[in-house]
């Protein structure tokens, strides 16, 4: 059995739990994914404290992008418990609370705009278990295993366009995609009308005149209080 693994895993501990169960572990640098266990089935990994992260840094969405364009049966691995999220972060349980509400909004947006399933294990352990019983699955049901394909990956040009279109309200790494295809630039799009943004396939006039009320309103000054629990937010 070979699974293909990205060499950015090596140190997780997977790579050699792996070896020890009798897979052949074939280390590639995967621009899509951290792990091909067939051709069309990619796996991304990402521990709770991962999931904040890439949510906070623009990253999270657009790698859901990358992994429904080039994949057909791609896999979103949560690894850990959202509690230790109280031990990692600092600031109030109010600013734990909308912590844990970012990692829920995040799932809800993968399961459903993006159509990703979702696996939750507990630890490195349960994760390679996993891994090795998917392989098998698909190992005894096919006479092949995971082919490489040639994926360009996006210039960090793009990530960043893409970053600043998905941090609007309820777009998204699925929609700031769409937004570049439609508009071509971020500045296009970002002065775009509603009408012209509820144009977008699936965008919708809901989404387009929030977007618009965002943008146009102007910013009001917070009281010293308020912009505390603002920067807190941002963290």
């Amino acid at each position: 059995m070979r699974i293909v693994v990205d060499k950015r895993e090596k140190n997780s501990g997977i790579p050699e739990l792996l070896k020890q169960s009798g897979v052949f572990v074939d280390f590639a640098t995967l621009k899509v994914g951290d792990y091909v266990v067939f051709d069309n089935v990619v796996i991304e990994r990402k521990t709770v404290s991962d999931l904040l992260t890439s949510f906070y840094d623009g990253r999270l969405f657009i790698q859901c992008s990358e992994l429904v364009k080039h994949f057909s049966t791609p896999l979103l691995i949560v690894e850990g418990n959202i509690e230790d999220l109280k031990f990692e972060s600092r600031g109030s349980l109010r600013n734990y609370n909308q912590k844990f509400q970012l990692v829920y909004d995040s799932l809800i947006t993968i399961i459903l705009d993006f159509k990703i399933p979702l696996v939750h294990t507990p630890n490195i352990e349960h994760t390679t278990n996993f891994l090795i019983a998917i392989a098998n699955k698909l190992s005894r049901k096919y006479s092949y295993g995971p082919l490489l394909r040639k994926i360009r990956k996006q210039t960090s040009e793009q990530i960043q366009q893409l970053s600043i279109l998905s941090s609007l309200p309820g777009v998204g790494g699925m929609f700031a995609v769409k937004m570049l295809k439609e508009f071509n630039t971020p500045k296009r799009a970002l002065n775009a009308s509603a009408a012209e943004l509820a144009k977008i396939p699936g965008f919708g006039t809901v989404r387009a005149q929030r977007i618009r009320k965002i943008l146009d309103n102007a910013y009001n000054d917070a009281d010293e209080e308020n912009q505390k629990t603002l920067l807190e937010h941002l963290k």
